[in-house]
């Protein structure tokens, strides 16, 4: 606990009000971090449940999920790993499942044959279309009124500034030591 000088020299501990204020914004943030890693469970549970409407039990949501990251882009494979913040095993797996499934063609960069580029097929593009349809009707779901677009803004908005900020775990590293 911090303290404060009164004039006669004094040390009187600080007022515990701010203490409180800190344990209370820690224990949201923690609760916020939970929050993201449930909603983000629950997103592939509405994907796995919207590919299964689809009739495609050939790859499962985080597949689904690397196709709609690939888009129209050729990305290499480096591109999708950061965009999707996959470790490079499980990228390299699920790359593989895209291909044999025949959603993706991987092949070599013109400029750097060492480079693998992605580009989606005429399946990979059906599934990216039928998967934005499904966003769009949870979209529409969730924003009912101005009210609630405002308020989804506003969350976009910090969520935004959050992944900024832990985008360097040194820098996040740095801060949390000082």
């Amino acid at each position: 606990m911090s303290t404060q000088r009164r004039a006669g020299g004094e040390a009187k501990p600080a007022e515990a009000k701010s203490d409180a204020i800190d344990a209370a914004e820690l224990a949201e943030y923690h609760g916020l971090a939970r929050l993201i890693e449930r909603m983000h469970r629950r997103f592939l549970d509405v994907v796995r449940a919207g590919l299964l409407r689809q009739g495609i039990d050939d790859i499962g949501p985080v597949q689904a999920l690397m196709v709609m990251l690939i888009g129209d882009d050729e990305p290499s494979v480096r591109d999708l790993m950061e965009r999707g913040y996959y470790l490079g095993s499980n990228a390299s797996y699920s790359l593989k499942i895209l291909v044999e499934a025949g959603y993706i063609d991987r092949g070599a960069s013109q400029r750097d044959r060492r480079t693998a580029r992605l580009r989606l097929t005429d399946k990979g593009r059906t599934l990216r279309d039928e998967l934005f349809n499904l966003e769009q009707v949870q979209a529409t779901a969730l924003v009912r009124n101005e009210a609630e677009a405002a308020d989804l803004k506003a969350a976009y908005r910090t969520l935004r500034r959050l992944a900024t900020w832990s985008a360097t775990p040194a820098r996040a590293s740095i801060e949390w030591l000082d």
